[in-house]
């Protein structure tokens, strides 16, 4: 008997045995947005009828997929996904499964952001490489006054403890759910704004670790809710408050070693490591307009507020926008500091990764690694030193990205052409807002 044979076996006694009446099918947009389907059933093994068949919707009506003169598209599931929904009253009464979108010819649809990350893996493992990463999501749980305006549901502060950290109630029951959805947590925490908080789970395969992104956002979220209280991933909420980054760790395995560590050297750091930082730097501003993608990015990489702002690397300097974390052996790793909750991880991932190979194998150096704090110099002292500044606006990362064929490419025509629409669109939509700043600064003018 086949895997998939096992695979499909065993959800079927699964669905047997939790009773479940609805089956979602569930995707993300090109905003990383999930979407899904419900399918009700009456037997189980009618999820095999689903898996075989798929289900066909119309990709008109979903941001960044199909003109309506050439809709439809057709869902499939991928067996290692399923899982039950533990924010659901029910929680075993509707099970789900993350899907692949294809055309109704049955070839893979080249702007569904998951395939475009696993046609960017491939590429690494046509070469021998596994891509691992290790997200760092932050998150504020907020609340309102009566007049409906939004506030950080505390004033606690990094790493603080109850009374003053309201949240660490709702970090527990976030937590157990998400135990339940088979994440590996690694730690929960305060972090350093009122109101913000982190929760890390392991590194995985890129892959798997783009659709936990996606299901602890949705599932934070849910849970969140049926606690009460409100939640958002927006980068920047607050004025003169830390953002919400979400730090990703990134490391390439092959033959089950880490290709980044090498103990032989001073920094106990691979020239593979150095090369895939070098293509990193290479490619950061373009990198910008997918890794922090709303107009409301650009207000967290800011100095003063620990997001970087510096195209530069090094060690200890949590300054730059890349980092080398102390950890070594299978933990050796490059953090890239600047992506937030906001980005489709799909797409972050798929373009990370190939800007890390494209360094790889051209051998980009990096040059040397900074260690010292970066924020205390002017933007000219630094340009003295080599150093570039990340876009401080989505206009100048999105022109950064028209000129980038390396990032464009691991996005896909269709795709690159459908975000580069969108985020023009949403900077002139932007632009021409007046804001109450505008108004209470000019308005006597």
């Amino acid at each position: 008997m086949s895997t998939k044979d096992e695979q499909m076996n065993e959800i079927i006694k699964q669905v047997e045995d939790y009773g479940t009446k609805f089956v979602r099918l569930q995707f993300v947009d090109i905003h990383g947005t999930p979407k899904n389907m419900s399918v009700s059933i009456k037997k189980a093994d009618e999820v095999e009828d689903i898996y075989n068949d798929g289900l066909l919707f119309d990709g008109s009506s979903i941001a960044g997929f199909v003109d309506i003169d050439d809709s439809d598209l057709l869902l499939k599931p991928d067996l290692s996904t399923f899982s039950t929904l533990p924010w659901r009253p029910d929680e075993k009464g509707a099970c789900r499964f993350i899907c692949d979108v294809y055309h109704v010819d049955e070839t893979p649809f080249e702007g569904d952001p998951r395939g475009i990350l696993k046609k960017s893996l491939k590429s690494a493992e046509d070469e021998g490489y596994q891509y691992n990463m290790g997200p760092e999501p932050e998150f504020f749980l907020i609340d309102e006054d009566e007049d409906g305006t939004i506030k950080p549901a505390d004033e606690a502060w990094y790493f603080d403890v109850e009374p003053v950290d309201q949240g660490t109630d709702i970090r527990r029951e976030i937590v157990l759910g998400l135990e339940k959805l088979d994440f590996n947590i690694e730690v929960s925490h305060h972090e350093a704004a009122y109101g913000q908080h982190e929760i890390d789970f392991r590194f995985a395969d890129a892959l798997k670790t783009a659709d936990a992104v996606i299901t602890f956002k949705q599932a934070i979220r849910a849970l969140v809710d049926n606690l009460g209280y409100k939640v958002t991933f927006m980068p920047k909420p607050f004025f003169g408050q830390n953002g919400s980054g979400m730090h990703c760790n990134q490391s390439l395995f092959k033959n089950g070693k880490n290709v980044f560590y090498d103990p032989n050297t001073e920094t106990q750091l691979s020239q593979e490591a150095y090369y895939f930082i070098g293509g990193l730097l290479k490619h950061a501003e373009a990198l910008s307009a997918i890794i922090s993608p709303t107009v409301n990015s650009y207000k967290r990489l800011v100095p003063g507020y620990e997001a970087p702002c510096y195209i530069a690397y090094g060690f200890k300097n949590r300054s730059t926008l890349l980092r080398i974390p102390a950890s070594r052996g299978l933990g050796t790793r490059v953090e890239c500091r600047s992506a937030d909750p906001s980005c489709n991880p799909y797409l972050a991932f798929a373009v990370l990764l190939q800007a890390g190979l494209d360094g790889l194998n051209n051998k980009i150096d990096p040059g040397d690694p900074i260690e010292f704090n970066a924020f205390e110099y002017t933007p000219d002292e630094l340009a003295e030193k080599g150093i570039k500044t990340l876009p401080t606006s989505l206009w100048e990362a999105y022109h950064a990205l028209e000129e980038d064929e390396v990032v464009k490419n691991a996005l896909g025509q269709h795709t690159y052409n459908q975000f580069y629409k969108i985020k023009r669109a949403e900077w002139d939509d932007y632009r021409i807002q007046v804001f109450d700043y505008e108004v209470e600064k000019f308005l006597n003018v």
